[in-house]
């Protein structure tokens, strides 16, 4: 009986020692750095890691799979429920190419081994000039010609930049031309000595801009003074003035009007060549505040669109007057769409569909 109680006493501190273990739980066990250029030397990335255990966890050692890999880890033990990190550098000089490496991490919790990667694509020094600034205007690259701002709340300002390079053997001053009244560009820094990298930001002001929905501005780059307005060197900006709703009370939303379009396509039928017809769609305001109608986008040369009020009270009905010319079109099946953009908070945009056949 004593031999059995002990057995049990030796099972039992055994069961209680394994319960109390630390655990390491990294927020991440991959990172990819993605293309980076020879020329940065040395590129790091910090792996975090929770001891979700009850007892301290400590690292005991990080080896990496390579000499090019260099770890290093939070060395006093980690109580439970805190925090710690495994910093790992990885070297590109020299390294042009794909890599992927690891980290073995040992340490006195329930895994006790384990395993970190990164990986990514170190590009060689003459090659990484033509990725990163693949557009050429004169002496001067860009990483871009087109500056997407996306969607701006009206009364707000957007940023966005574009990366620049003076590949010449002379100083470049690059300056932006034809700008709107609602954007702003400075170029950092103002002259590009040779070899030397910079930005130009361009600021979206939505403040001064008077159309709502996508806008979009072809603005040039003079060099040194030099005006240039070609398609080769021209920057394309494009963004979206949209309507801030989130600002709204409770009752401005109980309020708010409400767009309904029974019929979000206009089928006008069959005609002839050289032909014209009108037709319209209809337009109800279900809310109580009156509807109104920012802006109608409408690229299409064949046919043209308005409203006879650009506003609908609540409770009333209007309609959107389209006009089709089929003169100098060939024989077939059309649909177009175009865009209509209102106050109507949950429905601030909707595209609707113009069709028709040309016999």
């Amino acid at each position: 009986m004593k031999k059995l109680g002990l057995i049990l006493i030796c099972v039992t501190f055994s069961l209680v020692a394994m319960s109390q273990r630390a655990v390491i739980v990294f927020d991440e066990k991959t990172y990819d750095f993605g293309k980076v250029k020879e020329e940065v030397g040395k590129i790091t990335h910090v792996f975090e890691f929770t001891n979700k255990g009850n007892m301290p966890l400590v690292i005991t050692r990080a080896q990496a799979s390579c000499g090019c890999t260099t770890p290093t880890w939070t060395k006093e033990p980690i109580e439970p429920g805190k925090r710690g990190a495994v910093t790992v550098i990885y070297s590109t000089t020299g390294r042009p190419d794909t890599f992927s490496k690891t980290v073995t991490i040992y340490s006195n919790a329930t895994e006790e081994q384990s395993i970190l990667l990164i990986r990514g694509e170190v590009i060689p020094k003459q090659e990484a000039e033509n990725n990163l600034y693949p557009f050429l205007m004169g002496a001067l690259k860009l990483s871009s010609k087109v500056v997407q701002v996306n969607n701006v709340e009206k009364g707000k300002t957007q940023l966005r930049t574009i990366d620049i390079f003076n590949q010449s053997r002379s100083l470049i001053v690059p300056k932006i031309e034809n700008l709107p009244p609602y954007i702003k560009a400075i170029a950092s820094p103002q002259s590009l000595k040779p070899n030397e990298e910079g930005k130009i930001a361009f600021i979206f002001d939505s403040k001064k801009c008077r159309e709502w929905g996508p806008v979009s501005n072809d603005v040039y780059v003079s060099l040194n003074g030099n005006k240039r307005l070609n398609d080769d060197f021209k920057i394309l900006i494009l963004g979206n003035v949209v309507e801030d709703f989130s600002r709204m009370t409770m009752d401005q939303r109980r309020k708010a009007p409400i767009i309904e379009i029974p019929e979000k396509t206009l089928n006008l039928g069959i005609l002839g060549t050289d032909s014209k017809k009108s037709g319209a769609i209809n337009v109800l305001n279900k809310g109580q505040n009156s509807l109104e109608f920012r802006r109608i986008v409408n690229t299409n040369n064949e046919f043209t669109v308005s409203m006879p009020n650009n506003s609908i009270g609540g409770g009333k009905s209007g309609v959107i007057n389209v006009n089709l010319d089929t003169k100098g079109l060939v024989a077939g099946d059309y649909k177009k769409s175009f865009l209509i953009q209102t106050n109507d908070p949950q429905s601030s945009s909707l595209i609707l569909i113009v069709s028709w056949r040309v016999k």
